[in-house]
């Protein structure tokens, strides 16, 4: 008779453990639920990158480039989107050349398109791109420590009292990205190397590249973010973002998305069962029932839902691209 309280005693701890064990659950889903992602980073990714990114200095004529379009104060801001759309379109002219010879060259990633999207919380514009991609050593050499024949070119240019908005003729367009942001992160992946790769620079004389966290999220292409500065804020308008986009994808043969927020009519829920139940203690008259009905009818008319859709911008074919019945004088 004596075993009851102890059977008693054991199932209040155990009912009182599992209340903890539930609630610890809870808590750490609350963390997960809460926790701030930006570019597709968490902060755990971000610790990780931190812990083992390699540290690279910019090769000297890099860095005098970059300072002088950090410091332009007349260039048309623009040219970024211009540049960036025209290096991915670069990289998917690449791929495409490589799918020729190679049928098997794009695998499961088939379509060759740019996509734009914006985040207004984070303050970043993304470019993403299905192109070739690019390894770790072409991270490293493309993007820093190689001088090109172009960038000293260009310096000349600038030496002589030329124009910052020509810099995507000496083929450094990439770094017009610091004409409006005070970061620049670069996700990229290309068949040749099993490893996705983070490059990141502050334009502060130094980038880092390290191995993506996350795996392959992009299956082939690259991915360039740009963390505005605040005077580029205005670049987070969807209408100021679809318009330069689409000034610079006109003569592009690949489509050009940019995301963009909509709103769409859905079909009015169902009352729940708690409005049921209101209903059925509301009056028996049969004429307040018919009001009722009538007033639940105009309730169920379609609601507005918001929605993101990809929507293209360079509908317009180039003409030499058109149909020769499609061309008029």
């Amino acid at each position: 008779m004596m075993r009851w309280p102890r059977v008693l005693l054991l199932g209040v701890v155990a009912a009182v453990l599992g209340s903890s064990f539930a609630r610890a659950e809870e808590a750490e889903a609350e963390a997960a639920g809460d926790e701030k992602i930006v570019d597709g980073f968490s902060d755990a990714d971000r610790s990780k990158m931190a812990d083992s990114s390699e540290k690279h200095e910019f090769q000297a004529e890099v860095n005098r480039l970059m300072d002088i379009i950090i410091n332009s104060l007349y260039t048309d801001k623009q040219v970024f989107l211009r540049e960036l759309i025209s290096n991915a379109a670069d990289a998917l002219e690449k791929a495409r050349f490589h799918s020729v010879q190679d049928e098997s060259f794009l695998g499961d990633t088939k379509d060759l398109e740019v996509k734009i999207e914006h985040d207004a919380d984070a303050k970043t514009i993304s470019i993403i791109d299905t192109g070739i991609g690019m390894s770790k050593a072409d991270l490293i050499n493309n993007l820093g420590t190689v001088a090109k024949s172009g960038t000293t070119n260009f310096l000349e240019a600038m030496a002589e009292g030329g124009d910052a908005n020509l810099i995507g003729q000496f083929g450094v367009g990439f770094y017009s990205a610091f004409l409006v942001a005070d970061k620049v992160s670069v996700t990229s992946k290309c068949n040749d190397d099993p490893v996705q790769h983070v490059w990141e620079s502050a334009a502060d004389a130094s980038f880092t590249v390290v191995d993506d966290p996350r795996g392959n999220t992009l299956g082939r292409g690259s991915r360039v973010t740009l963390h505005l500065k605040e005077d580029a804020h205005d670049y987070l308008s969807e209408d100021k973002l679809k318009e330069s986009a689409k000034k610079y994808s006109q003569f592009i043969q690949f489509p050009i998305y940019v995301k963009v927020k909509k709103e769409v009519d859905v079909e009015a829920e169902e009352d729940d069962e708690d409005d049921d139940k209101e209903d059925e203690e509301k009056s028996d008259d049969v004429e307040t029932k018919d009001e009722e009905e009538k007033e639940e009818e105009e309730e169920k008319k379609p609601k507005k839902k918001t929605v993101f859709e990809w929507e293209q911008v360079n509908t317009q074919k180039a003409i030499w691209l058109r149909a020769k019945e499609d061309v008029t004088e």
